[in-house]
C-alpha cells in the first residue's frame, strides 16, 4: 500500500537556506532515506544528502527527523503518521556544507589528537586476555561513528568556546576503550582530562539516548573514566605515588 506523505526538507547552504514543502509517494517498508532518493530522482535532483551503506553501518545518513537525531537509513516511515508533515534538517551541531550535508571535520581533527594504541613491550601472541575485558572493549568499537553523540552533546552544540578542548563523548569513549584495555600500557587519565575536556562532561546521558549502536557511553565509558580520573588527582596517595612512579595504570594504590 502507497500514499503521499508530506515533507518538509531544509534546503540552502552555509550562507542560509530554508525548508522547502515537498508530497512524495511513500511506499510500504521504506525508510526516510528512500523517499530523500525518491524526492532527489523526482522533484529535487540538486539535493545533497550523505549517504553509503543504507543498513545502519556506516553512520554516514545522520540528520534531524522531526527534530531527533537519527540515521535516516533507520528511521522507518511506519513510525509516523500517513499526515503527519515530516521534517529533515541538517545536524545541528555542525557547520552546513549543502542541503542535509554538514562539515563533521571536527570530529575527524579531535580523533587524529587522540594517542593511538599502545602495547608496550608485548610480543604478538604473548599477551592473553580475560573474556571480560574483551567484551568491554568490544562494546565501545560498535560505533559506527555517525556523530550523533557529538552532535547532541551541549557542550559542543551550545558552547563554541569548548570546541578547542573538548573531543566529546566518541572520542572520550575511545579514550575509555583504550584506557581499560589490559594490553594497553599508557596512561590516559590525564589527557582525557587535561587535553580532552573530561571533565566538561556532566553525564546527563542525551549521548546514550541517540546511540543507534544502544552503546552506554555514560554508564560504561564516560563514568568510570571520570572515577579514574578523580581517583587520580584528588586520592592523596594515589597522587604521590602517580609522582613518585609507583601507581601504575589501572591502579588505585602504589604498589608495593
Amino acid at each position: 500500500m502507497s500514499y503521499d506523505a508530506k515533507f518538509r526538507v531544509w534546503r540552502g547552504d552555509e550562507g542560509e537556506g530554508e525548508l522547502v514543502d515537498y508530497t512524495v509517494e511513500v511506499n510500504e517498508g521504506e525508510v526516510v532515506l528512500d523517499i530523500i532518493h525518491r524526492l532527489q530522482a523526482t522533484q529535487a535532483p540538486d539535493l545533497a544528502v550523505r549517504w553509503n551503506c543504507k543498513a545502519g553501518k556506516c553512520g554516514s545518513c545522520s540528520a534531524e527527523v522531526n527534530g531527533m537525531p537519527r540515521l535516516m537509513c533507520m528511521t522507518r516511515m511506519s513510525t509516523f503518521e500517513p499526515d503527519e508533515t515530516i521534517t529533515v534538517t541538517p545536524v545541528r551541531t555542525f557547520p552546513v556544507i549543502r542541503d542535509l550535508v554538514t562539515d563533521v571535520s571536527y570530529n575527524y581533527e579531535k580523533a587524529q589528537q587522540i594517542p593511538s594504541f599502545d602495547p608496550g613491550d608485548t610480543k604478538p601472541g604473548e599477551f592473553r586476555m580475560q573474556q571480560v575485558d574483551v567484551e568491554r572493549s568490544q562494546e565501545f568499537r560498535k560505533c559506527i561513528e555517525c556523530f550523533l553523540c557529538n552532535n547532541v552533546c551541549h557542550v559542543i552544540r551550545d558552547h563554541e568556546e569548548n570546541k578547542p578542548g573538548f573531543a566529546g563523548p566518541r572520542f572520550l569513549m575511545r579514550i575509555a576503550e583504550l584506557e581499560m584495555h589490559p594490553a594497553d600500557v599508557a596512561d590516559r587519565r590525564n589527557i582525557a582530562q587535561e587535553d580532552h575536556g573530561l571533565g566538561f562532561c556532566n553525564i546527563t546521558k542525551c549521548c546514550t539516548e541517540v546511540c543507534p549502536e544502544h552503546i552506554k557511553i555514560t554508564d560504561n565509558a564516560l563514568i568510570p573514566m571520570k572515577e579514574r580520573v578523580a581517583g587520580r588527582r584528588y586520592d592523596p596517595v594515589v597522587w604521590l605515588g602517580s609522582k613518585l612512579g609507583i601507581v601504575k595504570k589501572g591502579q588505585d594504590t602504589p604498589s608495593a
